[in-house]
């Protein structure tokens, strides 16, 4: 028993709360899954750099790194933001493949990803969620049914750049789907069956879909009872397995779109009292999209 959110905007007059609306929906989802949790956030990008998020343990100098490698660095707790551009990418990789402490959490232009284990509350707090902004945000609570309890395993799990997933209930066929993907290329730092789901997501990108279709290939493909939020660089969308045993409600206004596994989770968002509330649908693809 897991707790997602998902919040997209749609005014940008908005974008300065994201964050603390995104801490105020994981806050209320607490008791759904208190072992870890974490959040991605989609702010502003600057057009031929790219970001990093790294995380390391036992202590790690960040500070070092912008002397090191020329770029730009924020430090968030355990995690840092790195940010440089998008021709140094190799080098930067390879530079930090030196060092083993360090983990890649996400890359992409826009997007910064944090996660850790604890109440959604103590996460939050940790890297300043509540002070974030940006245009849309997704955010996990999680209670640990097929693997540790670790930061590692926390969600939300991001497979390629800009693309992060989490992931309320369980696949059957995940073992099998991770075979076929590492054959196709792609890696996995983790045991657990939500990777896998942002794997094939993200290698269907990769093949040219675009993320609806992407998902509508996940109804064919992946065995289980699920319900996904995802973000994109420009998107967040929704599915439901075609059972939808999985709890799921939505809300939108001409000011947001908002998912949460419960109402609670949305009760406290601005304007709520005049949204159009429903249930998604199983195995029906929801897709919004940022303007260009």
């Amino acid at each position: 028993m897991c707790g997602i959110a998902g919040l997209f905007l749609k005014n940008p007059a908005l974008e300065p709360e994201l964050g603390g609306l995104m801490a105020g929906m994981l806050s209320v989802l607490t008791d759904r899954g208190p072992d870890s949790a974490g959040f991605a956030i989609y702010g502003k990008g600057t057009p031929g750099q790219i970001k990093f998020t790294l995380r390391a343990s036992g202590g790690f100098n960040y500070l070092a790194l912008p002397a090191k490698l020329d770029l730009t660095c924020v430090e968030h707790d355990d995690h840092a933001v790195i940010s440089f551009p998008a021709s140094r990418e190799a080098e930067v990789r390879a530079a930090l493949a030196q060092h083993p402490e360090i983990d890649i959490v996400s890359s992409g232009e826009r997007m910064e990803l944090f996660k850790g284990v604890g109440l959604p509350d103590v996460v939050s707090a940790r890297f300043g969620l509540a002070k974030m902004s940006g245009s849309h945000a997704i955010g996990h609570t999680r209670m640990a049914t097929e693997s540790a309890v670790t930061t590692k395993g926390a969600h939300p799990f991001s497979t390629g750049a800009d693309q992060c997933l989490v992931h309320n209930g369980s696949l059957s066929n995940h073992n099998d789907v991770r075979r076929v993907l590492i054959r196709e290329g792609m890696k996995f730092e983790t045991q657990n069956d939500t990777e896998v789901a942002a794997g094939f997501l993200s290698y269907q990108l990769r093949e040219g879909k675009k993320l609806d279709e992407a998902l509508t290939s996940a109804l064919d493909r992946l065995d289980g009872f699920y319900t996904f939020v995802v973000g994109t660089e420009s998107g967040f969308g929704v599915l439901r397995d075609p059972v939808a045993c999985k709890p799921a409600v939505m809300a939108e206004t001409d000011d947001y779109v908002a998912f949460g596994s419960e109402y609670r989770a949305l009760a406290d968002l601005p304007g709520i009292e005049n949204a159009h509330l429903f249930e998604p649908e199983p195995a029906k693809v929801y897709f919004w999209e940022r303007a260009a």
